[in-house]
């Protein structure tokens, strides 16, 4: 057994300064009291909940423990704080808006909380976009309803022109919900405020439906993904049953990551091949997914496939290099292409097959979050609330190892989570479907 020593590497998080006025929401001073404590500025969560007695980690990181501080950084009653959810829509973002409103102006007895209208639009004054003050009316029932009432899009704006405006609105807090981009446009705006010595804090909320930012598990809106997907991949099973040798064919979203396809082809139990965009594949030769599929079919009758919309996307050879407003490389529609390959492939052997294809994108972003994704929600929002009335910025509240926890905005963006091929979910979907590790191989 390895009696190496771990070294430890604790993962600082920017501040604005000492905090040193009193919470004003209710937590146990000392024991006895019957209520949770405050979370101490020294508490830690380890990287790793899982290793090798053999081959301990020889580093290990430690990440800031989320939760309400006994002292805060902003004195409450003085401070406005502005939320902007950016980027495509996910189920959960009305959740968000309203937990973190009702923490900040129900516990905490912040005095104004702006929406930032149509995403980082609404931060550059040329766009004519008016923030909007939220109330507890305005917040009552957007729980119930997808998409988000601040409404979003893509793309970067000059962070001078946002921070400025953000100063011209006396802004002290400002929430970004949204992905890798979004959060980077956040580290954008803190760094300015830091250049010009202004005390904003930036607290980012990880939204990204494909899951694929780095030390989140979990973020809000996947669970609902799966749910909804499952719901398309169950037509698709039908309709492939329903018709002979009949195929569904469901392309689901996961531009980098297949967690979606993962996690709903594990839910469905009905899906024969997943593809996934770290997993290549291909179509042509005798262990292609063409020729496994011919034999399902001749043997089975039927055949259900889930593609993420990232996988494949060598077979379209050079790309075109276009990207859209958020950076993200434009890609080839796989669903449509696998589409037409699939019943070119028959047709020319003269077995044609009856295929029905499936693409529920829009219809999955923008469904209301369901009770996992609510609970979820509800505690990053609290969490990042608490974040920022301490002073912390530049930072993203992350879901890790069943704890929530204070991730550097730089350290979550700098490259996207995927599925490990050689990981426990890649075995499972595996061992659900019968279908090759690896097809053309």
């Amino acid at each position: 057994m390895s009696h190496v020593a771990t070294t430890f590497h604790d993962i600082a998080v920017d501040s604005l300064g000492t905090a040193e006025f009193p919470s004003p929401i209710r937590r146990a001073r000392k024991p006895g009291e019957n209520l949770c404590t405050f979370v101490s500025p020294e508490a830690r969560i380890r990287e790793f909940v899982e290793f090798s007695l053999v081959h301990p980690p020889a580093e290990e990181r430690l990440f800031e423990s989320a939760g309400p501080r006994e002292h805060l950084f902003f004195r409450p009653a003085l401070t406005r704080c502005a939320v902007v959810t950016c980027g495509g829509l996910c189920p959960g973002l009305n959740n968000v808006i309203r937990s973190l409103f009702l923490e900040l102006h129900f516990n905490y007895g912040v005095a104004v909380v702006l929406g930032i209208p149509y995403g980082y639009q609404g931060l550059d004054p040329s766009m004519g976009h008016a923030p909007i003050v939220l109330t507890p009316d305005s917040v009552l029932n957007i729980h119930h309803q997808g998409g988000t009432m601040l409404a979003s899009s893509r793309g970067e704006r000059d962070p001078e022109v946002m921070l400025n405006f953000l100063l011209q609105q006396r802004v002290d807090v400002l929430f970004c919900v949204g992905g890798d981009g979004t959060q980077r446009g956040a580290h954008a705006i803190a760094m300015k405020a830091k250049e010009r010595g202004a005390k904003l804090a930036v607290v980012g909320i990880p939204k990204t439906i494909d899951n694929d930012l780095s030390f989140c598990d979990r973020t809000f809106g996947l669970v609902t993904a799966v749910e909804k997907a499952v719901e398309a991949l169950d037509c698709a099973h039908v309709e492939a049953q329903g018709a002979p040798r009949g195929i569904g064919l469901v392309r689901l979203m996961g531009r980098d990551a297949g967690f979606i396809a993962c996690n709903a082809t594990l839910a469905s139990q009905d899906v024969n091949y997943c593809l996934i965009p770290e997993c290549p594949f291909e179509l042509d030769g005798p262990r292609g997914l063409l020729e496994a599929l011919r034999s399902r079919i001749d043997g089975r009758g039927h055949a259900v496939i889930a593609v993420a919309e990232g996988a494949g996307q060598h077979l379209f050879g050079a790309s075109s290099g276009t990207h859209d407003a958020s950076g993200n490389r434009r890609f080839q529609d796989i669903g449509v292409y696998l589409k037409d390959r699939i019943t070119t492939f028959f047709r020319e052997r003269n077995r044609p097959v009856e295929l029905k294809y499936i693409d529920p994108s829009y219809m999955i972003r923008s469904a209301p979050a369901n009770c996992d994704d609510m609970l979820l929600c509800d505690q990053l929002a609290r969490h990042a609330a608490h974040a920022a009335m301490a002073g912390k910025t530049d930072v993203l509240i992350c879901y890790k190892n069943g704890k929530f926890l204070h991730v550097p905005i730089p350290m979550a963006v700098a490259k996207k989570q995927q599925v490990e091929l050689d990981g426990p979910l890649w075995a499972s979907v595996l061992a659900a479907t019968g279908q090759s590790a690896r097809y053309g191989e």
